[in-house]
């Protein structure tokens, strides 16, 4: 069966700057405690889930087209949001409709941990015979949290990051060919190349929902500690078992990125990994907590900007509202 890779990602934010010393001037609250707890001096807020998933979405695209002889068509399209604009129908309809695209769609909820999630089932689509997955993370958890609640107001922020998965091999090859018509009758090669996703971890603990939600037209409602409690037990837990289904340790990993909800959260897991912070991506500081979007938005930060090249392990882990978790350890393509 033929593996996957990524070939292109994308990112989107809104142009809304939101700093602490905005905060401080309507809550009960100061930039110090703010960095201090959570580690963020600033995030961006606007926007619609629709809109930043056709930019991040388009992004990815065309990055993955770049040099292309012939484009292949995209078989499906996969969005993760906790924060759909209509509740009906799929966020991910209105993004294929915006991009052009003939597929099938749908959306994925599986909080923070939902790109991840998307991520293992783009792979599978592809080990099952499709040649191109187009992922996408949008969330704009801005515009359901209580502005005057200084434990959730301070904490998220808006974006969408998104990645292109396609078939490794010849099975990718001969599609390519046969969309350009170069050749004709020969069906395309499936092959066993090995997929750049070497080992993943999914998890769900039902029973603590209560710690993480939102009712139908409220707030989100957080219990902060028990979610930190929880967060740091579950992300350790399932890095592991996804560096060990990968067959790799924590020395092998030249990037970890996590998911950006807490700065003392990603570094109590980086220390019980024995993975040091510089090689953990870091955006939180300037983005917050964008829900699913986060670690594709900083994944996306770090392939821009050099912090990882061709053959490096990356190791993305999270976890968000159900309580869910995931882990993954990619090779990067």
């Amino acid at each position: 069966m033929p593996g996957a890779t990524i070939t292109g990602w994308g990112a989107a934010l809104p142009e809304t700057v939101l700093t602490n010393a905005d905060l401080e001037a309507r809550l009960d609250t100061s930039d110090a405690w703010i960095r201090e707890r959570t580690g963020i001096r600033e995030r961006r807020i606007g926007g619609t889930t629709i809109e930043l998933a056709i930019q991040a979405g388009a992004q990815a695209l065309k990055r993955a087209d770049e040099g292309r002889y012939a484009v292949p068509d995209v078989d499906m399209l996969i969005v993760s949001t906790n924060t759909p604009d209509p509740p009906i129908p799929a966020t991910a309809a209105y993004v294929q409709d915006a991009l052009g695209l003939n597929c099938g769609v749908f959306d994925l909820n599986s909080g923070c941990s939902g790109f991840v999630y998307a991520l293992v089932v783009a792979n599978g689509l592809i080990a099952t015979g499709m040649n191109r997955v187009l992922v996408i993370a949008s969330d704009t958890v801005s515009r359901i949290v209580d502005p005057e609640d200084r434990s959730t107001a301070v904490l998220f922020g808006d974006g969408a990051g998104a990645c292109v998965l396609e078939a490794k091999g010849d099975h990718l090859s001969d599609t390519l060919h046969e969309s350009a018509g170069i050749s004709g009758s020969a069906p395309p090669v499936l092959t066993s190349a090995e997929s750049d996703l070497l080992g993943f971890d999914l998890g769900s603990d039902g029973s603590a929902a209560k710690f993480l939600y939102r009712d139908h037209g409220g707030y989100v409602v957080m219990d902060g500690q028990e979610v930190f409690r929880r967060a740091v037990r579950a992300t350790i837990t399932s890095a592991r078992k996804a560096l060990d289904r990968a067959g790799v340790v924590a020395d092998d990993i030249a990037l970890f990125v996590p998911h950006q909800a807490n700065l003392r959260i990603m570094e109590a897991v980086g220390d019980r990994l024995s993975i040091p912070m510089e090689r953990t991506m870091v955006t939180i500081d300037r983005m917050g907590n964008t829900s699913s979007a986060s670690i594709p938005l900083a994944l996306a930060e770090a392939a821009d900007g050099g912090r990882i090249k061709p053959g490096d392990l990356v190791l993305m882990s999270g976890f968000g509202a159900g309580l869910t978790w995931a882990s993954a350890v990619i090779r990067w393509g």
